[in-house]
């Protein structure tokens, strides 16, 4: 990485923003037309572009919208939705943020800090499930041994291994870091690095947190360029829904992924997608300043796939099981399953009073497979692309043009299979085992050929065989 490490968040342009948004209120259908026509070529879209299907509320437009953005999810994704599940370690926190359970004045919630030996009884239980990647969440604050717990914790993760199960990919959620905190965390073997803005919006990022060091909003949205410097090349973005409006968000968002991508040549490998949720001790969660309405919701997500088609866009179950489903057409690529947003909440089950929000999608794994399977997509558990090298530049050579999928395809495939054979209930299994033969049946000769040697090999005992 060469593009050196700026400090301040100067290329989130309000003022363009604004101009922008102005602007689009003025385009007809036959604008609109064009920019679904061009977002069909999967070369992403431009800022002035996604303001002006921001403004589309024409019910006809709004499918038309829909009917493009799930031409670009299958091109790019196919059937696929990565499964994963989040492992929240710690929920102490020195930010106050007044939308978040974790915030340091919210002297109601029950602090908690998991030691090592709870962290591997936390993974065993997901294991035991039929997990292979987490997303590794701690509130922005540690124990005694600092930064440390969270190098520590991700070894403990890693070196869980039951029967023929295992944790292959961690991914990591934690405040932002120095330069050198970010080349010990790469050094970890993580996979992606996530870290939410929030809300880009200066005065509202302002008015909502209120106090820690989360309060500097330029060293936040610098993150991911420290992150990028320090050699972690696959990162995601994400912002809060629901504290700002959500057309101002989406453009800013964009900008944030042209700076990336102007920096660095590599834009973000993932996009995160949470609305506001109820949160213990927040009034503001319980009530969003700007609330997202579920079909801006819908047509924010099928925006966002449009403009940066080549990025996986992840949805969690804060949302419902409805809302997850209407999202897996319009663009959402990644999902969690059975979560837990309470530091022990595998072991314990869910409770709100330790949990940073409420979630909308209670259904354990298994449920949610055999949901999923049922509508036709192919559950994945895969984690390839991270240990063969498919990362940063390399991954995005593969995702823009919509070549990923004839690796992730057959990938997707010889990791359900394992689910289905090592973990899987038995309606489960045979709701899998027909979409298998179904998706098979639709390759062609050759990437049939190739995967039902995949296949043959899981079935024999194989594990972890990649393409």
């Amino acid at each position: 990485m060469t593009a050196g490490v700026i400090e301040e968040g100067t290329f989130i342009d309000e003022t363009a923003i604004d101009d922008a948004l102005g602007a689009a209120a003025t385009k007809d259908a036959g604008r609109v037309r064009e920019i679904l026509a061009k977002a069909r070529e999967l070369n992403g879209l431009e800022m002035d572009e996604v303001a002006v299907l921001s403004s589309v509320s024409d019910p006809v437009l709004l499918g038309e919208l829909f009917a493009a953005a799930r031409d670009v999810k299958d091109a790019i994704y196919g059937a696929r939705l990565v499964l994963f599940a989040p492992l929240y370690v710690s929920n102490l926190c020195n930010n106050d943020c007044l939308y978040c359970a974790f915030r340091v004045k919210n002297t109601e919630l029950k602090r908690r800090a998991l030691t090592q030996a709870e962290i591997r009884q936390e993974v065993e239980l997901l294991v035991d499930q039929g997990h292979k990647r987490v997303l590794l969440v701690a509130g922005e604050s540690y124990p005694k041994q600092g930064f440390g717990y969270v190098l520590d914790s991700i070894a403990t993760i890693y070196e869980v291994k039951r029967g023929n199960g295992e944790i292959r990919r961690v991914n990591v959620n934690v405040a932002p870091l120095t330069i050198t905190e970010f080349k010990n965390l790469k050094g970890t073997g993580i996979g992606t690095y996530q870290l939410f803005q929030e809300t880009y919006h200066r005065q509202t990022y302002a008015d909502v947190h209120v106090g820690g060091k989360k309060k500097n909003y330029d060293w936040r949205v610098t993150g991911m360029h420290r992150a990028m410097e320090a050699g972690i090349d696959d990162v995601g973005i994400g912002v809060l829904f629901g504290l700002f409006d959500w057309r101002f968000e989406v453009l800013a968002l964009m900008q944030h992924v042209r700076e990336l991508e102007r920096a660095y040549g590599v834009g973000p490998h993932t996009i995160s997608m949470p609305r506001l949720e109820p949160a213990f001790g927040s009034d503001i969660a319980h009530e969003p300043p700007y609330p997202v309405s579920d079909v801006d919701f819908r047509k924010l997500v099928a925006i966002v796939r449009l403009a940066v088609p080549y990025t996986g866009m992840i949805m969690s179950t804060r949302e419902t099981a409805n809302i997850r489903r209407e999202t897996f057409a319009l663009g959402v690529s990644q999902i969690s399953a059975g979560s837990r947003t309470n530091p022990g909440g595998y072991a314990e089950d869910e409770k709100f009073d330790t949990a940073q929000f409420q979630l909308g999608d209670h259904r354990g794994l298994d449920e949610v497979i055999r949901d999923v399977a049922d509508l036709g997509y192919v559950p994945s558990f895969c984690t390839a692309c991270y240990r063969l090298g498919r990362t940063g530049m390399d991954f995005m050579d593969l995702a823009k043009p919509g070549d990923i999928k004839h690796h992730c395809d057959p990938n997707a495939l010889a990791t359900f299979l394992e689910y289905l054979i090592d973990y899987a209930g038995e309606e489960t299994r045979a709701v899998g085992d027909e979409l298998i033969t179904r998706k098979v049946g639709e390759m062609d000769e050759v990437r049939r050929a190739h995967t039902e040697k995949m296949l043959d090999q899981v079935r024999a005992g194989g594990r972890d065989v990649l393409c």
